[in-house]
């Protein structure tokens, strides 16, 4: 594994074979946002966006904590700030971006996720959490609403009464009941929290990631959807990947009985 930043970057990047991993770096402060933070982590996505030997990323945070969310103490937070303006500046453009990546992301949350740190982690694709890591929408303690995409994922992930729940309480969930409740894919043992998410990452960067990518968008757009319209967008999605190359093999490989080499993105 090499890093291809320096110790003192706010967000480390190395790469695993196909798998390339971004890890928040203010463990000090739990991995809370700043905004030279932000000026980092949108363009590492954009990277692993752009690079074509990545076909998977995993996310995650630097000691105890995954991110605490927004640091109020960072001047971007000074007093009288738009808040609105940092959405816009920042937030915004980081939900988007994880949601649109050409490749898997997974979320591997090690320690508390809080405010956006917690949508953060929701907005990628699979979420796996260690036992002793826990959600909190804190946003409603410092009279705010739900951002980072919050106020869209969380009524899909979990229904709209414990998505109100959560966020009007900003009550403490811990990873058992976050993957209970449907919030996160699976909570595990801290002690298999690694190899856990680098085996999913293996499987998931061995599969065809442009179909993976179009699961993805096709899901989310076909929520408010009449099923005829999904469907309609199902069988544009089936035209755009029967076309490609990772079809072709994947139905060569299984009537050859082997395993198939996927190279779309």
């Amino acid at each position: 594994m090499t890093d291809a930043v320096s110790t003192e970057a706010m967000v480390l990047v190395s790469d695993r074979g196909v798998v390339r991993t971004l890890t928040l770096n203010r463990p000090a402060t739990l991995n809370s946002f700043t905004a030279a933070m932000h000026e980092q982590l949108l363009p590492a996505l954009d990277a692993a966006a752009a690079d074509a030997a990545v076909r998977a990323v995993v996310l995650t945070g630097a000691g105890r904590g995954f991110c605490a969310g927004q640091d109020l103490r960072d001047p971007a937070m000074a007093a009288g700030v738009d808040v609105g303006g940092v959405i816009e500046r920042f937030y915004r453009p980081l939900a988007t971006r994880v949601r649109s990546m050409p490749v898997p992301v997974i979320a591997a949350v090690n320690g508390v996720a809080a405010g956006a740190g917690a949508n953060l982690a929701l907005c990628c694709d699979l979420v796996v959490a260690a036992r002793s890591a826990s959600f909190i929408q804190a946003f409603s303690k410092i009279g705010l609403v739900p951002d980072c995409g919050g106020t869209w994922l969380l009524p899909r992930l979990v229904g709209r009464a414990r998505a109100l729940g959560l966020a009007m309480t900003g009550d403490k969930l811990p990873a058992e009941d976050a993957e209970r409740i449907g919030l996160i894919w699976q909570c595990v043992d801290d002690v298999l929290l690694v190899a856990t998410v680098a085996a999913l990452a293996d499987r998931l960067a061995a599969m065809p990631s442009r179909a993976l990518a179009e699961t993805r968008r096709a899901l989310d757009a076909a929520m408010p959807m009449d099923l005829g319209d999904a469907l309609a967008l199902e069988a544009a999605a089936q035209r755009r990947l029967g076309a490609a190359h990772d079809f072709a093999e994947g139905v060569a490989a299984f009537f050859a009985k082997r395993p198939a080499v996927f190279r779309d993105r």
